[in-house]
């Protein structure tokens, strides 16, 4: 499946995967410098640019006064050119906690219009599952975090992990999820009714995405 893969201003080391011809790359505000790093075009870069302090050439520019961040920006023209995949490097570890919150709730904002969002920090990935399953393999190592994202979560089911779960409800009072552990076990995550945000170690890779519940 042909992805959307957006560079912020944040953190980061290296892309997952190879750019497939398929895939499209933005590079938002700040996220140029590590295009330019990566020795990567852009098939659109677009901003404000108050991170980057220069505009670029052929850049699409917006006031700094707006509604919504770089990153939604870019996500709006991902979902806009038909992608449901979308992965945001740099938007995990900046220097910006205002923005790294924002950016968890640009997650939410995929996941409400049926399409899955990765933030991949140095370190770890942050995704939204929401009305759906998806599991680990036995290689999966370290820390699974498990949050409720708004309302309550309810119907969730974590098998296969250190602290199992059937049937559950997680709320957004308490971190009750927090601090899972793989056991070199395939590990499965469902939500019936409600939406789930993980955090987990980078090494992992992507989870697989099962059927919708």
């Amino acid at each position: 499946m042909a992805k959307c893969i957006i560079l912020c201003a944040g953190g980061f080391t290296q892309l997952l995967s190879p750019i497939e011809k398929d895939d499209y790359l933005i590079a938002a505000d700040g996220g140029v410098r590590h295009s330019d790093r990566l020795g990567l075009t852009p098939h659109t870069i677009l901003g404000d640019f108050d991170s980057l302090g220069y505009t670029p050439e052929n850049a699409t520019v917006f006031p700094v006064e707006k509604d919504d961040t770089d990153s939604m920006l870019a996500i709006r023209q991902a979902l806009s050119l038909g992608y449901r995949e979308v992965f945001l490097y740099g938007a995990l570890d900046g220097p910006r906690l205002d923005h790294t919150l924002a950016n968890l709730q640009t997650l939410q904002f995929l996941a409400d219009r049926g399409a899955v969002g990765y933030l991949i920090g140095e370190k770890y990935i942050a995704t939204v599952l929401k009305n759906g399953r998806l599991s680990f393999p036995e290689t999966a190592r370290g820390i699974l975090s498990v949050f409720c994202m708004g309302q309550d979560a309810e119907g969730i089911t974590l098998t296969g992990l250190k602290y199992e779960l059937e049937n559950g409800t997680l709320t957004a009072g308490f971190p009750l999820g927090v601090s899972n552990h793989f056991i070199g076990k395939k590990a499965t995550i469902a939500a019936n009714n409600g939406s789930l945000l993980l955090l987990y170690d980078r090494e992992n890779g992507l989870p697989q995405q099962e059927e919708n519940l």
